[in-house]
């Protein structure tokens, strides 16, 4: 008999996106910001209860083993929750201004994170596939919010596009690896002493192409730079941190538990993948003048980065994947944060026009200074005991080549990071009006913030959560 419980936090989930829906449409007279309100209380609730599960070792199957609830899908749905809760708060400001703007805004955003608690619990490839689909419908829709705006057209038809392709290219990998194994159950498929057959190493690279696509990493990145431009810059700020966050989930069970065996033939592919996604988008960004557009390919950069956890196939890897994303979220999410609050408030988001803001807001520039120089790893701060924790790992495997092309890239990010922060400490603005900041705005900054330092300065009890979530890993073949 199935243990309905370990599906509880979803059914809240769904309760909770549905009464947001309901309210909106029942009672459209109710301010906008209520909802988001309740809405934050709502998954504040459910994170307590998966802290809960968390603390009793939940580690169970349910639906024929379809699903999962274990550490690692424990830690990704608090992450998930967590940064859909500082996007809420970093929206309020922003979709008020909207001439359309309605409540569905609230409810497709508390959808989509739904499929992505779904996804990180996924544990065949039908669910795989299924929750893949489920949490991007909602972004469909997000990333061309903007209706009169080209770019944002634009960037939904080119979202939509690209994501029918994934779908298409996911599927029919897994009718290829259900072909050669017989089972789409990503236990039996462990548990099957493996041959590497046509039909299983074609299967395995349209999956993982399919993967790599939702990560963003090079060479499947073609939407990110005109999607994240196009974009809410909400939307923009969430779809650069939590989906690529539950596609690694996916990411780390296939590779590390479902063919834990064919390592040596995987970790190829991720190091070359790592490689290629650093250099491509490091060099790429500096040419940006445009920050949602500079800071998409730091992402694409960031996401090389993380493969290099990946590419060392080992738990201590995994380790450090979970610690990177925690680090990632507070600084990539800062950092969009204040873009955020000066396209409110100036009407633009070029990097050009970000010149002495220290003048205007001597806490956004703050904040700005310590988020980039985070994603660039610069000591105290998280970034650098990230970048040292996935190095560290590869190192251990002998991938010293791949470190070495880490710490050059390491040093390129230095120079574009370092041209904003210049533009806004060190060049005299022509207008020194303050920027105004509201309550929800300082909160979602002063998070970012002590996010970085804190994970930057004591980093133990984020680490062992880390090790904790991971632990599913123990015992597999990784060295």
């Amino acid at each position: 008999m199935m243990n309905i419980t370990l599906v509880v936090p979803e059914l809240w989930m769904t309760l909770l996106s549905s009464l947001v829906l309901l309210i909106d449409f029942l009672c459209p007279k109710v301010p906008k910001k209520r909802l988001a309100i309740f809405s934050i209380f709502g998954m504040a609730f459910i994170i307590f209860q998966l802290i809960g599960m968390a603390i009793s070792g939940v580690n169970e199957t349910a639906f024929n083993t379809m699903f999962v609830l274990d550490p690692l899908a424990i830690f990704f749905k608090i992450f998930i929750l967590v940064a859909t809760m500082l996007v809420f708060l970093s929206s309020l400001d922003y979709v008020n201004g909207l001439p359309h703007f309605q409540g569905e805004y609230y409810y497709l955003l508390l959808f989509s994170a739904l499929g992505m608690m779904f996804m990180v619990s996924a544990n065949d490839f039908l669910s795989l596939f299924i929750t893949l689909e489920f949490s991007t419908f909602g972004f469909y829709i997000l990333v061309a919010y903007l209706r009169d705006d080209v770019k944002s057209n634009e960037a939904g038809i080119k979202f939509f596009i690209l994501g029918v392709l994934t779908a298409s290219i996911i599927v029919f990998g897994i009718s290829l690896i259900y072909g050669d194994t017989g089972t789409i159950l990503f236990s039996k498929i462990a548990a099957i002493e493996h041959k590497m057959s046509i039909g299983l190493v074609l299967g395995l690279l349209f999956v993982f192409i399919g993967i790599g696509f939702k990560i963003g990493a090079f060479p499947f990145h073609a939407w990110i730079p005109d999607v994240y431009e196009g974009a809410p810059i909400p939307v923009t700020a969430y779809l650069s941190v939590v989906p690529k966050a539950a596609a690694l989930c996916l990411f780390l069970r296939l590779a590390f538990a479902t063919l834990s065996d064919l390592k040596q033939d995987w970790v190829w592919l991720i190091a070359t993948v790592s490689i290629f996604s650093m250099t491509y988008g490091n060099i790429t960004a500096i040419a940006q003048k445009n920050m949602k557009r500079l800071l998409a390919y730091s992402g694409i950069a960031q996401i090389g980065t993380i493969l290099i956890g990946m590419a060392a196939g080992t738990k201590i890897g995994a380790d450090a994947v979970l610690f990177y994303l925690m680090t990632y979220l507070f600084a990539n999410l800062g950092a969009f944060v204040v873009v955020i609050i000066y396209a409110n408030a100036t009407n633009t988001d070029d990097i050009d026009d970000l010149v002495g803001l220290n003048r205007k807001s001597p806490l956004m520039a703050f904040a700005m200074l310590l988020f980039l120089l985070s994603l660039a790893g610069v000591p105290p701060l998280a970034g650098f005991i990230a970048k040292v924790y996935l190095f560290a790992a590869a190192v251990q495997q002998g991938l010293i080549f791949l470190v070495s092309v880490g710490l050059v890239n390491v040093v390129i990010s230095f120079y574009y990071y370092l041209i904003v922060v210049k533009k806004i400490y060190s060049v005299e603005p022509t207008d020194a009006t303050p920027i105004p900041l509201s309550l929800p705005m300082r909160l979602v900054l002063y998070t970012g913030i002590t996010g970085v330092l804190w994970l930057g300065i004591w980093p133990k009890p984020f680490i062992d959560f880390s090790v904790t979530a991971t632990k599913v890993f123990a015992g597999l073949s990784l060295r």
